[in-house]
């Protein structure tokens, strides 16, 4: 393990040093120091302490998931600047925290996003397809255009739609892992949500409750660095956030949030923890969002020169796609062909939804109301009027 300035390469109590960096933390007196649990190396080199085996066939997966995600990412932004879609996300430099924390789940296992895990829906098998219509929220959209682009869903597969206010995901999360938790269900919910969320009243509610009731439920947070603009450094004075969930009473691990085997690792030994009845577990995945917050931001404005690159080398495909080489299971020429094939689905995809109608006017006023109300009802009608032929 090491500690989190070794793995930032930043201090955490020497205010004068590297004060221009986002990463200094726990400045306040009396700070934890908490261990990173860290194995896969910049170069793809696996610590010999890392006693979790992840079978080949899982590593082949999570990195075909991961590269899914990152090029759907950049058609996406590509799009919105184009003016065909209205909104993206990015999970540039994310996508281990996503793909690897699913991968250490079970299939039943119910999982609470936020917006930039697209890679838990690949790592389920969700098909390429269905994602584009959501991005284009058009009639085979399964949220039927009622939510911005970004806002996906599955729910046969356990994964719980998107919602834009942080943070109302966790206390859903907390409950649905009491309820299966009273029911008798060996399954566990599983909540992914960024540092700037642990700021809002949801986090504290959701984990205190889950903490209290002993309930199933795996807190996962991206501490990406930035709360949109805002640096750590501007959000607490702790020691991240890993004491918080210290502070609560559960469990809580500190884990590279670009190391799939760290990721997949300490999921699956905290769905353990869960099931054995010892109640939720929090864990801080270190990362850093090497993109914009959203395609209306512009972080050249609030980060540092340079931090983008020194998080560049720290890439958790390039990590996974050079150890994958080392053991003889990836080549160049495989990820040549595999990012063609990608590249083709993708663009297959694309022109099927922008050739997919828009939802019918009447899904507008549906699943809300058992009865339509009469002012809704005279809305409709108006709209049926302004856009003949779209009911």
């Amino acid at each position: 393990m090491i500690r989190f300035e070794e793995f930032t390469g930043v201090s955490l109590v020497d205010k004068k040093a590297n004060s221009s960096m986002h990463w200094k933390m726990g400045t306040g007196q009396g700070s934890m120091k908490i261990d990173t649990i860290s194995y896969l190396n910049e170069v793809g080199v696996l610590s010999p302490t890392c006693k979790h085996e992840i079978p080949d066939t899982s590593l082949l997966k999570m990195y075909r998931a991961m590269q899914t995600t990152r090029h759907i990412d950049e058609r996406a932004i590509t799009l919105q600047r184009q003016g065909s879609i209205t909104f993206a996300m990015s999970a540039l430099g994310e996508e281990a925290c996503s793909v690897a924390g699913a991968a250490g789940l079970e299939e039943g296992d119910w999982i609470f996003s936020q917006y930039r895990e697209a890679g838990i829906l690949f790592w389920r098998d969700y098909p390429v397809q269905d994602y584009w219509h959501q991005m284009f929220c058009n009639a085979k959209d399964v949220n039927l255009g009622r939510q911005m682009p970004n806002h996906y869903a599955s729910p046969e597969r356990n994964i719980v739609t998107v919602s834009s206010p942080l943070g109302t995901q966790i206390p859903h999360a907390a409950g649905t892992a009491y309820a299966m938790k009273m029911r008798g269900d060996q399954k566990v919910a599983m909540c992914y949500f960024g540092d700037g969320t642990t700021s809002e009243g949801d986090f504290h509610t959701g984990v205190n409750f889950a903490a209290v009731r002993k309930a199933p439920c795996i807190f996962f947070c991206r501490n990406n660095g930035y709360a949109i603009s805002t640096g750590l450094e501007r959000q607490f004075a702790s020691d991240g956030i890993a004491p918080k969930g210290i502070g609560y009473g559960i469990h809580t691990f500190r884990i590279d949030g670009n190391d799939v085997f760290a990721v997949r690792e300490t999921v699956a030994r905290a769905r353990k923890i869960c099931l054995d009845g010892e109640g939720p577990v929090l864990i801080e995945a270190m990362t850093y969002r090497r993109g914009a917050h959203s395609t209306s931001d512009d972080p050249s404005l609030y980060r540092p020169e340079g931090e983008d690159e020194l998080w560049e080398k720290r890439c958790p495909v390039l990590r996974l796609g050079e150890y994958l080489k080392k053991q003889k299971l990836w080549s160049d020429a495989k990820d040549k062909k595999l990012l063609k094939e990608i590249q083709e689905e993708v663009t297959k995809a694309i022109e099927v939804a922008k050739a997919t109608p828009k939802p019918p006017l009447h899904t507008l006023m549906e699943d809300v109301y058992f009865e339509i109300p009469s002012a809704l009802q005279e809305q409709y009608e108006e709209l049926k009027r302004l856009y003949p032929g779209r009911d």
